[in-house]
């Protein structure tokens, strides 16, 4: 009987709490909540920097094409209101001289407007002299990549007689705003790969353009940025263009006194 009092029991695995001194495990909620937190913030930081990487250019050819609007509007200023002629053309009609270099002046470029002649076509025999030279704020970002920068313009006029610029003549800010209105007026768009040499008295013409944006063949509103264009108005607002839109609403943004409707929710 004493034996079997005396019989050693088995013995019991000590509580958890004795093994660790009286703590309970960590509770690894903390873990998880650091992880989020260090993932929230990294989607901070690349996010944004993806997103410059993609609209950078888009942007800064809106800066750009907004001092080609300012320029016009300083023009405009000096010349009582009229914008400048889409060219100056010789006694028989021939297209000399391009507004692009009438703007010289208002765009920091002054010395070399004044080594241009205008008694000699734009591509005479000392104005060709000036053909190697880059005028950068006629040219969009996204059309310089991959390359050296080029000559030709990325910024265009669309001449028609219904239009802003007309062939004949030069209209005033204050017959736009009497018209259709400087906010549905556009001045100045986008056209990708061009072929047009920033000192041409060349651009895009109402008549003779597709009448939609991005359009894969033929000339007309066009840009290196995904599914846009930028374009600017009268009154000196530049817009992105969405190349979905209608072509009737793109003519009536292009025409001065077409007397069409048109409200923000349009374009």
């Amino acid at each position: 009987m004493s034996e079997s009092l005396n019989e050693k029991q088995p013995k019991k695995s000590a509580p958890v709490s004795a093994v660790n001194g009286g703590r309970k495990p960590p509770f690894r909620i903390m873990n998880v909540v650091g992880l989020l937190f260090f993932l929230f913030v990294l989607a901070t930081l690349i996010l944004p920097a993806r997103q410059r990487e993609r609209h950078g250019p888009r942007h800064a050819c809106q800066s750009t094409i907004r001092n080609i609007v300012l320029a016009l509007t300083n023009y405009c200023s000096g010349k009582s209101g009229v914008l400048p002629p889409p060219y100056i053309a010789d006694a028989s009609g021939r297209p000399m001289h391009s507004w692009r270099v009438l703007l010289l002046p208002y765009l920091d470029q002054g010395d070399l407007y004044a080594k241009y002649r205008f008694d000699e076509p734009w591509d005479g025999p000392n104005n060709s002299k000036l053909h190697s030279i880059v005028v950068k704020v006629f040219q969009c970002p996204d059309d310089q990549k991959g390359g050296t920068p080029s000559t030709n313009t990325s910024y265009c006029a669309v001449i028609g007689d219904e239009t802003a610029w007309p062939e004949d003549r030069s209209i005033s800010l204050d017959q736009i705003s009497k018209g259709d209105g400087l906010t549905n007026t556009l001045l100045v768009v986008e056209v990708a790969n061009s072929g047009i040499h920033w000192m041409e008295p060349r651009d895009l013409h109402l008549q003779q353009m597709s009448p939609t944006i991005n359009c894969k063949t033929g000339q007309g509103i066009s840009s290196r940025h995904p599914g846009v264009v930028n374009a600017a108005f009268a009154n000196g607002r530049v817009k992105p263009l969405s190349e979905q839109l209608p072509a009737a609403t793109i003519r009536a943004l292009l025409t001065v006194r077409g007397g069409e409707t048109i409200g923000d929710d349009d374009f």
